[in-house]
């Protein structure tokens, strides 16, 4: 079924809003995947904040235009299914990750951060990026660190005192 003028252009603007506030992005061929897998699929990326698209590659390519992930203009080549992570940038690698060890037919084709393109091989990197909530506990446990070892330090001083009066207390008992 041909689609409108006004309706590409549509399509032209909202996954060009789309991709100027995703964090990254993940380009797969999704062929030979039933719909039952790609509804599982949908469902799980709204739970992870992650936009899943669908669009022709011409659509596609003037929609990415003048933006950061201009850069993957190339790969698309045949079907593409875009995953825009909108919250934390490893959350539609991590997904997409998942999906294709469940699905042989799943092919990721390439992926994007900061205007740079991955290979597909770099799946791997960018879904093992902390979510926000394990980058804020990594950053407090090295700020809690110093604090923790000075503490004890300076418990050691006190502790120190009370062992060595209760060694002479032991001594002059022995003694007597």
């Amino acid at each position: 079924m041909a689609i409108g003028l006004e309706d590409k252009k549509a399509i032209v603007a909202e996954v060009n809003e789309t991709a100027t506030s995703a964090l990254s992005l993940v380009v797969a061929d999704a062929r030979g995947v039933t719909v039952g897998g790609m509804t599982a699929l949908r469902s799980q990326a709204r739970d992870n904040a992650v936009t899943l698209r669908v669009v022709r590659n011409t659509l596609a390519k003037r929609a990415l235009a003048g933006t950061e992930y201009e850069c993957v203009s190339d790969v698309l080549v045949g079907p593409s299914l875009f995953g825009f992570s909108m919250e934390d940038p490893g959350a539609a690698a991590r997904l997409f990750k998942e999906f294709a060890k469940e699905h042989k037919n799943f092919e990721v084709k390439a992926l994007a951060v900061s205007g740079q393109m991955l290979g597909a091989e770099q799946l791997d990197v960018l879904a093992s990026l902390p979510t926000r909530d394990q980058a804020l506990a990594m950053l407090m446990s090295v700020m809690k660190a110093p604090v923790t070892k000075l503490v004890q330090t300076m418990n050691e001083v006190p502790g120190k005192l009370v062992r060595t009066l209760a060694a002479v207390r032991d001594q002059k008992e022995a003694a007597a």
